[in-house]
């Protein structure tokens, strides 16, 4: 008997900061504007841990065209409401010179418990990231895709860097994100499990002691959704450009897809130590696409294009199926144009050679990411 492929539905979250229009300062988002949000957009926005970050959430997709229309429609509606309250959105990581000991977390029952429960952790978690869900019925086929697809999540994170900056100091990584949310507990790579029971009981133990409610309270780079039926990538951090996103999100579809296609022939990825997995994380976390990451077949350092080249031959075949050909290949335009990280550092460079000072250079690396954010909306 044939086995029966899954739907591979696609859905997409991205975290937004708020800043302040006339400053670009982070913003405490009004009241109001939470609540104009959540009614235009249908249970698809909520605000985020932090007053000055919110969250949207695509409906469930069949492929990224229509991902597309639903994360432009979202970008959009925030973008209208939050300007008619003198702030803009911006989609990147961390905002360039923000600081964290400012901000107020959102006063919901959820927020405040984590707030008790992490203490001083979570006062830094100003911090955004993208979630990509992909639909995988099957529980025990959700583990094992997510054991193989563990291997490319530092190439993603590669991709996406947009958080140079923290609190006004170029910290020298690409994706400093992670260093702050690597502080909180149930982080990082995801452990290997045999089954999904295996990884039920694992949970099982936590949630008996009283020490987590369920498990969304785990936030690895790729989990088991608690609430869907897909596995999820959490390992982006949020891109300034929405086609960026959309070419992230059809990658993670796609490389998910082959490694299923992989199983039909009784084949699957090798499975690596997650111990060298996290070498090319920290790789990526540090230098984005400039150093190259480990090829762990050839056992050498290589260009990020070079293995995006080979990732795209994987992938060709599923992206045909899935109908996302021109959004994988599109992942070719960030490794020809520098991701968002570099590009900030580019204008805030651009601003301090033109004359403006360290402030100002600041302020102008927040008007780029929201030009960015309104990019083909």
């Amino acid at each position: 008997m044939a086995r029966t492929a899954p739907s591979f539905t696609i859905g997409i979250e991205e975290e937004y900061l708020l800043v302040d229009l006339e400053s670009c300062a982070l913003a405490e988002a009004p009241p109001k504007l939470m609540e104009e949000a959540s009614a235009a957009l249908e249970g698809q926005f909520s605000p985020e841990f932090l007053q000055c970050q919110v969250e949207i959430g695509t409906r469930v997709c069949r492929n990224v065209a229509e991902a597309r229309d639903d994360l432009k429609r979202l970008r959009s509606t925030v973008a209208r409401i939050a300007k008619g309250h003198g702030l803009a959105p911006i989609a990147a990581s961390c905002h360039p010179f923000g600081k964290w000991k400012a901000q107020h977390h959102t006063d919901k029952e959820r927020y405040n418990a984590l707030y008790k429960d992490l203490a001083g952790v979570a006062r830094r978690m100003l911090i955004c990231g993208m979630h990509v869900h992909v639909g995988i019925d099957e529980p025990d086929l959700r583990i094992d895709l997510i054991n193989q697809l563990s291997y490319f999540l530092p190439h993603l994170l590669a991709l996406s860097a947009s958080s140079p900056f923290w609190e006004g100091e170029d910290t020298g990584l690409s994706s400093y994100r992670l260093t702050v949310f690597d502080n909180l507990p149930r982080t990082g790579l995801p452990p290997r499990f045999a089954s999904w029971a295996d990884y039920e009981h694992s949970v099982a133990v936590l949630v008996d002691l009283g020490l987590i409610e369920d498990s969304t309270k785990i936030w690895w780079d790729l989990r088991p959704s608690a609430r869907f039926p897909t596995i999820e990538s959490r390992i982006c951090d949020v891109s300034p450009r929405v086609e960026d996103a959309l070419s992230l999100a059809a990658l993670t579809q796609c490389l998910t897809r082959m490694l299923f296609r992989l199983s039909l022939r009784n084949q699957r990825w090798r499975l690596h130590d997650n111990f060298l997995i996290a070498e090319n994380r920290w790789r990526a976390e540090r230098y984005g696409l400039s150093e190259g990451l480990i090829d762990f077949g050839m056992r050498e350092l290589r260009p990020v294009a070079d293995l995006l080249e080979e990732m795209l031959e994987l992938i060709a075949e599923d992206a045909e199926a899935l109908g996302c050909v021109t959004e994988v290949e599109a992942a070719r335009e960030i490794v020809r144009n520098g991701t968002s990280a570099e590009r900030q550092r580019a204008a805030f460079k651009a601003a301090r050679a033109g004359g403006q000072s360290r402030k100002e250079a600041q302020r102008a690396v927040v008007r780029q990411l929201i030009e960015e954010f309104h990019e083909g909306l």
